[in-house]
């Protein structure tokens, strides 16, 4: 009997996930002798709400599914930054497998499946932090989603850029430890504020830093007071989680709170924020006297990255569905203007037409005749990369 209401690694790669119209076209090509070679490429024909760019997630759990698979397997590094399209105005390819059809198709639904929604937390997460102005950015979204889906969510939204995640087992896939606070259910069950902030002290490892929640029962102003008076020099942080029905000017509540603590000499003690955080309102505070936010659903309920995957080429024709360009391609980049060209195959060099400086050829080789042969980074490697890339960025639609 199955509990939990979640496939396994095997039924994954087997294709029991897969949409039944694959499976029926597998076993006709195979049974009529047309399992062909194809080239299928991965791209993205639009962005939700309006995003100019998205991060690529996702890349080391199809190097996995493509592990065995008779194919070969490019892809652009997992965490570049791409565009909706080129400067041409043609779809980046970011993914390309190469081999019979009739060998990938049972996977073709897992393939985007593993890509569109990890993008899509990766690109949210990276907005984030780069609205955040170099603040402390921690993902508290998991307890919104299905568990089993929890550590790519807290890896996704580490890789687009954040600095923790509350997730036990998320953490642990990143190799960071789980950050976090106190609930407010551990205040109600003590009965008032100082009993609970001193049981948190007394038995949670003096490592882990001593944030107080200060928004259960009064104003968060005489909380932040009371949690400083109370621990004193051990208090790293207080955390607001003020409820939309309480916040009015949040911002202002914020500087109040700073000014108390400070004018008392608590200067030391950071101030976290978290409660329906989204972009509009990371903007905001930003601006205050924020020190770190807690970002949830906005997160974890990010919007999936509608990629598709086409054929087009097979055995060595260009051939495509209407709307889409056939023929193998390149996708150049930049690397000093980071502006993308996609060109033909064939070509093997090219010029940035934008400063004249050497592009570079981003697609690399992941999976050849079904055995791992490109380099998976680690996901700190890979958020130091978006990060980088990240600078050179802007956030047009919200300007």
């Amino acid at each position: 009997m199955r509990r939990f209401h979640i496939a396994t690694d095997e039924e994954i790669k087997s294709g029991l996930t897969s949409d039944i119209y694959y499976i029926r076209t597998k076993e006709i090509i195979e049974k009529k002798n047309m399992n062909r070679e194809v080239v299928a490429e991965i791209s993205v024909g639009k962005l939700p709400r309006n995003w100019e760019w998205g991060v690529l997630c996702g890349i080391e759990e199809l190097v996995y599914l493509y592990e065995g698979v008779s194919v070969d397997v490019f892809a652009l590094p997992e965490g570049t930054i791409f565009p909706k399209r080129d400067i041409n105005g043609i779809k980046v390819p970011l993914v390309e497998i190469i081999g019979r059809y009739g060998n990938f198709v049972s996977i073709e639904t897992a393939t985007l499946g593993f890509l569109c929604q990890a993008s899509g937390v990766a690109t949210a997460a990276a907005r984030i932090k780069k609205l955040a102005k170099g603040k402390e950015v921690l993902a508290f979204g998991i307890r919104r989603m299905h568990p089993a889906i929890s550590p790519m969510l807290d890896r996704a939204a580490y890789v687009g850029g954040f600095d923790g995640v509350s997730g036990i087992l998320g953490a642990k896939l990143i190799g960071i430890k789980p950050a976090g606070t106190m609930p407010h259910t551990l205040i109600l069950i003590f009965g008032d504020q100082a009993s609970a902030w001193k049981a948190f002290d007394e038995v949670i490892d003096p490592s882990v830093p001593r944030i107080a929640l200060v928004d259960t029962m009064w104003d968060e102003k005489y909380e932040g007071i009371l949690a400083a008076e109370t621990l004193k020099n051990k208090l790293n942080g207080i955390r607001l989680d003020t409820p939309g029905s309480r916040k009015g000017d949040f911002l202002e509540i914020i500087r109040e709170v700073r000014w108390e603590l400070n004018l008392r000499g608590y200067n030391h003690v950071k101030i976290y924020v978290s409660g329906g955080m989204d972009e509009k309102t990371v903007k905001t505070l930003a601006e205050g006297p924020v020190d770190g936010f807690g970002v949830g659903t906005w997160i974890s309920n990010a919007p999936t990255i509608d990629f598709s995957m086409d054929i087009v080429e097979v055995e060595g024709k260009p051939i495509s569905k209407r709307g889409k360009l056939s023929g193998r391609k390149k996708p150049w980049r930049c690397n000093s203007c980071y502006t993308w060209k996609v060109t033909p195959f064939n070509i093997d060099s090219i010029k940035c037409p934008n400063c004249g400086n050497d592009m570079i050829f981003m697609l690399r080789k992941y999976i050849e005749g079904g055995k791992i042969v490109g380099v998976l980074e680690s996901p700190k490697e890979i958020r130091e990369y978006v990060l980088k890339q990240l600078e050179r960025y802007s956030l047009e639609d919200l300007d």
